[in-house]
C-alpha cells in the first residue's frame, strides 16, 4: 500500500498558496504590524542589538564594497529627496553637540593637526 501522506513542506506550500489567494496586501501589513508589536513587547534592546549584529555580519560576508557604495548612494539620494536644508542643519547641530559632549580639547587638537597636515600635502 502506497503512502499517500503529504510532506510538511508540501502541506506548507499549499497552505501558503491558499492563504495568499484569500488575502490582500493590507492583510499581510496588518499581521506583520501585529507580529512586530508582539516581538517588541517580548524582547529588550539587547535582543535587537544581537540580531542586528548577526544580520550585519551575514550581509557583510555576502556583499562587497561596491554593494555598500551603491546602497549608500541610493539612501543618500532618497534622504535628499525627502528632506530640506533645515533638516540637515538640525542633524548637523545634533551631531556637533554629541561630538562635543563626547570629546575633550585634546581630541580637537589632534584632528586639527591631522587636517592641517592633509592641507599641506595638497
Amino acid at each position: 500500500m502506497a503512502d499517500d501522506k503529504m510532506s510538511r513542506e508540501e502541506a506548507g506550500r499549499k497552505g501558503g498558496e491558499a492563504t495568499s489567494k484569500k488575502h490582500d496586501k493590507e492583510f499581510y501589513q496588518e499581521i506583520g504590524q501585529k507580529g512586530g508589536e508582539a516581538t517588541s513587547d517580548n524582547h529588550d534592546k539587547e535582543f535587537y542589538q544581537e540580531i542586528g549584529q548577526k544580520g550585519g555580519e551575514t550581509t557583510s560576508e555576502k556583499h562587497d564594497k561596491e554593494f555598500y557604495q551603491e546602497i549608500g548612494q541610493k539612501g543618500g539620494e532618497a534622504t535628499s529627496d525627502n528632506h530640506d536644508k533645515e533638516f540637515y542643519q538640525e542633524i548637523g547641530q545634533k551631531g556637533g553637540e554629541a561630538t562635543s559632549d563626547n570629546h575633550d580639547k585634546e581630541f580637537y587638537r589632534e584632528i586639527g593637526q591631522k587636517g592641517g597636515k592633509a592641507r599641506d600635502n595638497d
